[in-house]
C-alpha cells in the first residue's frame, strides 16, 4: 500500500480533501511602495514646509486630487497616497479610504491636501469644511493626529490649522 500524503494520493488514486463548509477566508494586508523615491528627511512642522513638499505632486493636474501624507512620530514623511481623483471642481473622499493607507503606513500623524485646479482660489468650500471636520473626528478616534488640511493652487495655499480650523 503506497501512501503519498503530500500529493493527496492513496494507492495511486486521487483522494478528495475534506470540505470545510464553514471555513473563514484569511487575508493578508500589505502596503506596496510604488517607486524608490526617498522622502525628505526634514520633518513637516509648518504648513509652509508641507505645502512646499506637496505642491509638486499637484503640478499640471486638470482635476481635483486628494492625498494623504503619512508621518512618523517626529513628523518625517513615511509616504503619500492618492485617495481620490475627481473632476474639475470635486473629488469624492470617504474616511474609509483616507485612513486605510495611514494605518498600513503605521502613521503617527498625517496631513491631507487637495488642489483647486480651476483658478487660483484656495478658499475652502462648505464641503471642504465638513470633510475636514469628519476627518478630524476619525483621526481622534484612531489616534492618528491630523496636523493640517491644505488646499493648494499654483500660487496659493490655505491651511486649516493656520486658520484655527474654522468651521471644521
Amino acid at each position: 500500500m503506497a501512501i503519498h500524503g503530500s500529493q493527496g494520493m492513496l494507492n495511486g488514486q486521487q483522494q478528495t480533501q475534506p470540505r470545510h463548509e464553514y471555513a473563514v477566508p484569511r487575508y493578508r494586508v500589505t502596503l506596496v511602495r510604488d517607486n524608490r523615491a526617498m522622502p525628505p528627511s526634514s520633518p513637516l512642522n509648518t504648513s509652509v514646509t508641507a505645502a512646499a513638499v506637496l505642491r509638486p505632486l499637484f503640478a499640471g493636474l486638470d482635476r481635483e486630487q486628494f492625498l494623504v501624507c503619512g508621518l512618523d512620530a517626529k513628523h518625517a514623511i513615511i509616504g503619500v497616497n492618492v485617495v481620490s481623483i475627481g473632476s474639475l471642481t470635486l473629488a469624492i473622499v470617504h474616511p474609509r479610504e483616507v485612513f486605510k493607507p495611514l494605518i498600513l503606513m503605521n502613521a503617527a500623524a498625517w496631513i491631507c491636501a487637495h488642489n483647486h485646479p480651476s483658478g487660483g482660489d484656495a478658499t475652502p468650500s462648505l464641503e471642504d469644511r465638513v470633510l475636514t471636520s469628519r476627518l478630524r473626528q476619525g483621526a481622534d478616534l484612531l489616534g492618528i493626529t491630523l496636523l493640517d488640511h491644505l488646499i493648494l493652487t499654483d500660487e496659493r495655499c490655505y491651511s486649516f490649522a493656520d486658520q484655527g480650523w474654522p468651521g471644521a
